[in-house]
């Protein structure tokens, strides 16, 4: 395989996520091996001052230094962004797309010509791999949950070096492109729910005459202790419950009182009309 530390990597938009997740990647790897570009330039400069990345003009400046350019502007600017940059299409390179509801198809679409069974006229473009990515928000603290699925033409080694890339930010995992939407909705938009629950328990722990600032501590202590455990030991997130409800005790008690008010039928819902919004925005 290639080694990662030699890779040229762009990012085209440095955002929350683009942005957290180039930093992550630059704080593992030699940040003089990646290019950056934004909508306004003068944070693309001041990114690349506290990173050490370059930042250059354009986006087609970025797409002809990097192999592996990650796209992370809003859906909506992705085709404009693919067909500024084609013309960087004349070696090997590796699209990696962040943008929620563009399938393969779609991405694959605004690069080819239209006419497929015409002679190309440009002899010297590549097609470039593509490979649609979901991260979520705990990437700016190197706790992302991503998913990555591509097309079947990526060849295995530069499959291994977007995964390596991703895992400068946490956790990354390959799955088939069937499970984005699933994914969407539960790690994509999970954080969301866990922070809401945070919030909760500290209200609680509020009510219960704990200060606001040390309540969100222990609520988010707990989470995280808890969801390290989860991923740790080897029980079943049911057993690990059972192994904190003492019979007859506290623990019990509240767990009941969830189940009453229909806490996992709340959440299964929140997720599936996460997922519901994210098939609709495929389709559109």
């Amino acid at each position: 395989m290639e080694s990662v530390s030699n890779v040229k990597i762009g990012c085209i938009g440095c955002g929350i996520m683009g942005g957290s997740v180039i930093k992550a990647i630059a704080s593992k790897y030699n940040p003089s091996n990646i290019f950056i570009s934004t909508k306004h330039p003068e944070k693309a400069q001041d990114f690349a001052a506290k990173t050490g990345v370059n930042a250059l003009k354009s986006n087609l400046e970025v797409a002809k230094a990097a192999d592996y350019i990650f796209i992370a502007v809003k859906p909506a600017y992705v085709k404009e962004v693919l067909i500024e940059i084609k013309e960087a299409f004349t070696t090997k390179k590796t699209i990696i797309s962040m943008a929620a509801g563009l399938n393969l198809d779609k991405l694959t679409a605004f690069i080819q010509p239209p006419d497929l069974s015409a002679p190309s006229t440009d002899l010297t473009f590549v097609m470039p791999s593509l490979v649609r990515i979901m991260p979520n928000l705990p990437a700016m603290v190197g706790e992302a949950m991503t998913a990555i699925c591509h097309t079947s033409e990526i060849e295995e080694q530069d499959l291994s070096v977007v995964k390596t890339l991703l895992e400068s930010c946490g956790k990354a995992e390959i799955v088939p492109e069937k499970l984005m939407d699933g994914v969407t909705a539960v790690s994509g938009s999970g954080p969301a729910y866990a922070f809401m629950f945070i919030e909760a328990l500290a209200d609680a722990a509020v009510r219960f005459g704990m200060p606001r600032a040390q309540a969100y501590t222990y609520a988010a202590q707990t989470l995280k202790g808890a969801a390290a455990m989860a991923l740790e030991d080897q029980r079943s997130p049911s057993q690990l419950k059972d192994a904190v409800c003492s019979p007859g005790g506290t623990t019990i008690e509240g767990v009941i009182s969830l189940e009453r008010h229909g806490f996992r039928g709340t959440v299964i819902e929140a997720a599936t009309a996460a997922y519901n919004k994210s098939v609709d925005m495929g389709r559109k």
